[in-house]
């Protein structure tokens, strides 16, 4: 048995996060969901917000939008559309969030929807920011 879990985090493009942790806490659909060692095996749908990882009382933070998350034997793997890094989220990447958050939103329920979302990703790339 490990004594840590894995975190991988994998776009499109690129594998973005490859790293063992304490601990984790990833961005459900529904609300954040902690994750320890010989956690139960689950699949869960992603909603926008932070994956949260520790290793050695160090906290690490990724900018997650959207996608799945499956944890099995000690290992977390998250697929994303898109997904940064702290240290990726520049002051450019929040002002575009920003920007597209401040659009007004359509009248139709799934322009509605788009507008929240655009929100939650303003949110979660500002506190990464601040944060770090």
């Amino acid at each position: 048995m490990a004594d840590h879990l894995h975190v991988t985090v994998i776009t499109p493009e690129r594998r973005v996060l490859d790293a063992d942790a304490d601990a984790a806490v990833i961005p459900a659909h529904d609300g954040e969901l902690g994750v320890l060692r010989d956690r139960a095996a689950l699949l869960c749908e992603l909603g926008i917000g932070q994956l949260r990882y520790s290793r050695a009382g160090q906290t690490q933070r990724v900018f997650i939008d959207g996608g799945f998350a499956q944890v099995l034997d000690n290992r977390i793997t998250v697929l994303s559309s898109r997904a940064l890094p702290a240290e990726e989220v520049t002051p450019a990447i929040v002002s575009e969030a920003e920007t597209a958050a401040r659009q007004p939103p359509g009248r139709d329920a799934d322009a509605q929807l788009e507008s929240q979302r655009a929100r939650r990703r303003w949110r979660s790339l500002q506190d990464i920011r601040l944060i770090r």
